[in-house]
């Protein structure tokens, strides 16, 4: 009689490359859906900004790349497209002029509500189906993964947004 294989582990990198490519297809779709009524609705990337700003307006470029774990260059785009629809305003540092600051405008404070909305609605598909310990073991494992790469970002929460 052979001995018993060890059971295969799973493919994580596949697995969560693939859950990734999944979850921005989602999520594209769903931002798709809101901007049929005519109004534009926030990327998940402006999304991501607004909730950023609403914790701390007036963060400068550098903390929101921070707090988004985005490249600077990426977040001067982000910005300028979010600027645009008068969600956000830049405005240069009293402190230091070398350094410009992200103000929520009216028009981005009224895109929080149904943002906290539909991201309870995603969170709570998302999770469907598990234990609290299984969606703490998960969460625990993400992070991990996330540190692997350097360090995490300051003040990070795993808090719903």
């Amino acid at each position: 009689m052979s001995p018993a294989r060890a059971p295969r582990p799973p493919r994580l990198i596949f697995l969560l490359n693939s859950a990734q490519r999944r979850l921005q297809q989602w999520m594209a779709v769903l931002q798709s859906e809101a901007a049929a009524s005519g109004e534009p609705a926030p990327t998940p990337a402006q999304a991501g900004l607004l909730f950023v700003l609403a914790k701390e307006d007036g963060a400068t470029m550098g903390r929101v790349a921070q707090a988004l774990d985005l490249a600077p260059s990426a977040v001067s785009g982000l910005v300028q497209r979010s600027e645009a629809l008068d969600w956000v305003q830049r405005r240069v540092s009293p402190e230091d002029a070398r350094t410009q600051q992200v103000w929520l405008r009216p028009a981005g404070r009224d895109q929080l509500a149904p943002l906290h909305a539909a991201t309870a609605r995603i969170n709570t598909q998302l999770t469907a189906g598990f234990s609290e310990a299984e969606l703490q073991t998960v969460a625990r494992w993400l992070r991990h993964v996330q540190q692997l790469g350097g360090p995490t970002v300051p003040g990070e929460t795993d808090e719903p947004r």
